[in-house]
């Protein structure tokens, strides 16, 4: 088996094991529609809409938002499944193959991404037909380009974690106290220009606000905190970086 074949067969496999597991997309869906529905709903009957963009409600501005937190939440727990398939064995099996773990790292990596695309779809179309978001085929466009670029920085980061860890409890630790200020500092909830300059310095810092930056901005046209050349900028160095860690932890990961 080739490299090229090594990888397919490894993507193919998460894909299977995503369409196999159906309550991870159930799951993976109604987390987010609760954000929008309750969160979006009880805060929006607050919160003026001129505070958050013209002709623009709460729940629509925190959609962008919504879609990032999906992708932060279900692609840093995707790193999760290396601990498992340590424990079964299933990667002693794959290294048994002529493959290199750089191309085993890419096929996990390809494969988190196709089950977030699927997701994101998902919740495109739902906020499109139940929560006034109207896409257009350049802001469709956009939002896939951010979203895989997000992605793939956020399932380097859970993969390379989950080569380090070697129990299920001890990844939970290390990620809740990484999602969290991600989440929260990454402007999902709140307009950024108004910040205080010590809290508007965590954010700038974080680079899924860069992402949610240019959701926003894209979806919804909201004039951006940053420039959308910046949000692509920091992205696309967050993904090269969280690919070159991945891939060294991958190769010396211990099983």
């Amino acid at each position: 088996m080739g490299e090229l074949g090594g990888l397919y067969a490894i993507w193919y496999r998460e894909i299977k094991v995503f369409l196999r597991e159906t309550s991870r997309l159930v799951g993976a869906i109604v987390q987010p529609l609760m954000w929008l529905i309750i969160l979006g709903t009880g805060l929006g009957s607050v919160v003026e809409v001129g505070a958050v963009g013209a002709g623009t409600n709460y729940q629509q501005f925190i959609f962008p938002g919504v879609l990032a937190m999906t992708i932060l939440f279900g692609s840093l727990f995707f790193g999760m499944y290396i601990i498992f398939d340590k424990r079964v064995d299933f990667l002693k099996e794959v290294l048994v193959a002529p493959l290199s773990r750089t191309t085993i790292f890419f096929g996990k990596v390809l494969g988190g991404s196709t089950d977030g695309i699927i997701e994101i779809i998902v919740l495109m179309i739902l906020g499109e037909l139940f929560f006034g978001i109207h896409f257009t085929v350049f802001s469709v466009v956009v939002t896939l380009l951010v979203i895989m670029l997000l992605m793939t920085s956020i399932i380097s980061l859970g993969l390379t974690i989950g080569s380090i860890m070697t129990s299920p409890e001890g990844f939970g630790l290390v990620t809740g106290f990484l999602i969290f200020p991600l989440f929260l500092l990454s402007g999902a909830l709140f307009p950024v220009k108004n910040l205080p300059s010590w809290l508007f310095g965590f954010v700038a810092v974080n680079p899924v606000s860069y992402a949610v930056d240019a959701l926003r901005s894209t979806i919804l046209g909201i004039p951006s905190g940053f420039s959308l050349l910046i949000d692509f900028g920091v992205l696309i160095l967050f993904a090269i970086v969280m690919v070159s860690i991945g891939t060294y932890a991958f190769k010396k990961m211990k099983f």
